[in-house]
């Protein structure tokens, strides 16, 4: 009997330790089924011939085997037991997060490509011009076949008949091998290189071993260029390639780009796909039938054959922290992968995070800047507009508007930037001062006229239009605030020659929703732009010469410390929307503080500047990256019963060096009928914080309390609403 360590997907840091009779059919890193509590699960083995505190009667024996060999590389494995380690979560849970659905689900690990038509040699010898006459449908699979085309949709009866003639056959084409796909790689139209770029790309490229590399180039500058350039050489010595962008919009435009520019096809890993397209994506890396994969945040954990490179563009961006279930940040892991590998890694971004730059000036990165935009494009100055005591029109002031007119007139196209969807942020009675708030949050409820509803963005709820005042029943209703929807409507009453469209994450739904969008835009058909974040990253829209920012001022007052930082990089890359071509920007930012320091360095300086002050003043509050944090956070309905948790917290603590902040409510204090309250905890060495953590955790999970509440453990937090 051999005793082995099963890692289940279950919310507890316990070890499961079940036995095995044949040891010679088992290996770490295997699919088993096993059985726990009244129910079999599927868990995956940590470790043989352990030695267990439990006595053969109650060692539980393993139901079933589901691989023949390690569904994760050593590599991968030993990786992904650091990522537990260091977030203190679960090895269970950390391993399923890192597995496909399908393979969560215990399905089997094999993957085949769907199977097509070709023609036999009867089929080559046929007389197409007699089939056209008595066959067409036929003829028409014949000649698509002869061409070497798809088999038209609605074509599966004259297939099947030309089969019963034997002049077609189905086959399963077989996926290439990674050195028959690197072999064919060839460069298909480079841009010549500016002198930076040239810098640049020949200093990634030198390297084969671990590096990290800040690439910090202006919007517009051409990052993509050098990482194309980089990544060549790799491809050309068998090397695979893991690109990381942010958001799902960016993933099709970016595959696009790099399938044009190799020749090759690339794997794309987003939430848009299926199950079965992203498992199969998964295991072409994994099996090496697959040379370059680019995804968002989840596309991290893909297992690789031969990685040779991890590129993470727009590196400072928040979505690349998952902030739910095992709250890992993608870049950060990536960091420790790449280390892990000895292979090099490339951060890009116009507006570095801040710890990037604290890492740059502490020796751990590489700096490579590109100051200059491609071609002959002029970065587009930007205006603080002051909208103190003006007359404003939904949203906008009559010195923009005047702006946006001009530039119309002109032929050129205007992007106005709200993050803020819906029609208005709220509805208030005019006769009793009501506001109609969700009762699961104690938030006003956000007005989307379009689809004559109510939504609380916090918990998603949904209720109908408010007719009349919840309160006194006055019909008297007023909507306030502005939200994209209504800014779409203002301003085609305002431009009603001109075409408009919005994005967002109302207006975008559907799988092939935003792309067809941004392809209408860059054809022309829209003239004015109206969106969120979505329309702020990565884009390039030749025609955009005007950039508006409607309200940058909620920022300036957030109780959150990277409000500021958050802030500066959204106003420089949605900026950086405007004069990416040959004709010149302009970008005006509308805000009621135009004095504003921050606003003052941004606009004259530059972010880099902002970034060094914004630097200084964490260091001077101890504040990350110059120190580091975990938070504690608690969900009941009785406030008491989360504050009792995290005092207890605060007690176990008390006798470490690091510094505790709370207990405090959240910045959203309730959602869905619960309350919410956090505790920091915080010390200048990493290595300290996390050896108390790890010390204290099985007392904190000991508490009394600790059942009653609904409570998680995020390290290196940056959600603190």
């Amino acid at each position: 009997m051999t005793v082995i360590r099963i890692a289940l997907p279950v919310p507890l840091r316990s070890q499961f330790d079940y036995r095995y009779d044949d040891a010679n059919d088992i290996a770490v890193g295997m699919r088993v089924e096993v059985p726990f509590g009244r129910q079999t699960m599927m868990g995956i083995v940590e470790a043989l011939n352990v030695k267990t505190t439990l006595g053969p009667e109650q060692l539980k024996p393993v139901c079933k085997v589901l691989d023949e060999k390690p569904i994760f590389s050593v590599d991968v494995f030993k990786w992904l037991r650091w990522c537990s380690q260091y977030y203190h979560h679960p090895f269970g849970d950390v391993l399923q997060a890192a597995l496909p659905v399908k393979l969560r689900q215990g399905k089997a690990n094999n993957f085949a490509l769907p199977s097509k038509w070709r023609l036999t040699e009867a089929g080559l010898a046929t007389d197409l011009d007699t089939i056209t006459q008595k066959a067409p449908k036929q003829a028409t699979v014949l000649t698509a076949l002869l061409a070497g085309e798809p088999i038209p949709p609605g074509h599966s009866a004259p297939s099947k008949a030309l089969e019963k003639k034997l002049w077609i056959e189905s086959y399963t084409p077989q996926l290439p091998e990674l050195n028959d796909i690197t072999h064919c790689i060839e460069e298909h139209a480079p841009l010549r290189p500016s002198q930076q770029q040239a810098v640049a790309i020949a200093a990634i490229s030198a390297q084969s071993h671990y590096q990290s590399w800040l690439l910090e180039g202006i919007t517009g500058s051409g990052k993509t260029e050098v990482y194309m350039q980089t990544i060549t050489p790799f491809l050309k010595a068998g090397k695979q390639i893991l690109i990381l962008v942010p958001e799902i919009g960016l993933t099709p435009q970016t595959v696009q780009r790099f399938e044009r520019r190799f020749g090759v096809s690339v794997g794309a890993l987003h939430s848009g796909l299926n199950d079965e397209e992203r498992f199969s994506v998964w295991y072409q890396a994994k099996y090496g039938h697959i040379a370059i994969v680019i995804g968002t945040r989840s596309a991290v954990f893909t297992d690789f054959k031969n990685l040779g490179i991890i590129i993470i563009d727009e590196e400072h961006d928040n979505s690349f922290k998952q902030q739910d279930g095992f709250r890992y940040h993608a870049r950060d892991i990536a960091a420790v992968r790449a280390k892990q590998l000895n292979i090099p890694l490339v951060l890009g971004s116009a507006t570095p995070s801040l710890e990037s730059l604290f890492n740059v000036q502490q020796g751990k990165f590489n700096h490579l800047t590109l100051s200059q935009r491609a071609g002959n494009a002029q970065t587009a100055p930007m205006e603080l507009v002051d909208i103190r005591h003006q007359d404003m029109t939904f949203g906008l002031s009559p010195y923009v508007l005047n702006a946006m007119e001009a530039t119309l007139s002109r032929g050129e196209q205007v992007m106005v930037f709200m993050n803020r969807r819906g029609f208005a942020p709220a509805v208030i009675c005019h006769d009793c001062g009501h506001n109609e708030i969700c009762h699961g949050c104690d938030r006003p409820l956000t007005i989307h006229l379009a689809k004559r509803q109510m939504h609380c963005h916090h918990c998603e709820t949904v209720e109908p239009l408010a007719q009349s005042c919840s309160q006194c029943g006055s019909h008297n209703l007023h909507y306030q605030g502005v939200g994209t929807e209504q800014l779409e409507a203002g301003l085609q009453s305002r431009f009603p020659h001109y075409s408009s469209t919005r994005i967002d994450s109302d207006s975008v739904r559907g799988k092939h929703k935003l792309n067809q969008t941004l392809d209408a835009i860059k054809q022309g058909k829209h003239q004015l732009l109206i969106g969120t974040q979505i329309l702020a990253k990565g884009h390039h829209f030749p025609d955009v010469t005007l950039v508006v920012i409607v309200d940058v001022d909620s920022a300036l007052f957030s109780a959150d410390f990277r409000a500021y930082e958050q802030l500066s990089q959204l106003i420089v890359q949605v900026s950086g929307r405007a004069g990416r071509a040959q004709k010149p920007g302009r970008v005006m930012i509308q805000t009621h503080q135009p004095g504003h320091p921050l606003l003052q360095d941004l606009v004259n300086n530059g972010y880099q500047d902002a970034a060094q002050l914004l630097l200084q003043e964490r260091v001077s509050n101890r504040l990350p990256p110059h120190s580091f944090q975990v938070l504690f956070r608690a969900e009941h309905k009785d406030p008491m019963a989360c504050l009792d948790f995290l005092t207890g917290i605060k007690t176990i603590m008390s006798s470490s060096p690091c510094t505790m902040l709370g207990p405090v409510p959240c910045l959203i204090e309730k959602r869905q009928l619960r309350f919410r309250f956090q505790l920091i905890i915080q010390h200048q060495d990493r290595s300290v914080l996390h050896q108390w953590l790890s010390h204290c955790l099985p007392n904190i999970e000991a508490l009394p309390s600790a059942p009653k509440v609904r409570w998680h453990l995020d390290v290196d937090p940056h959600d603190f609403n």
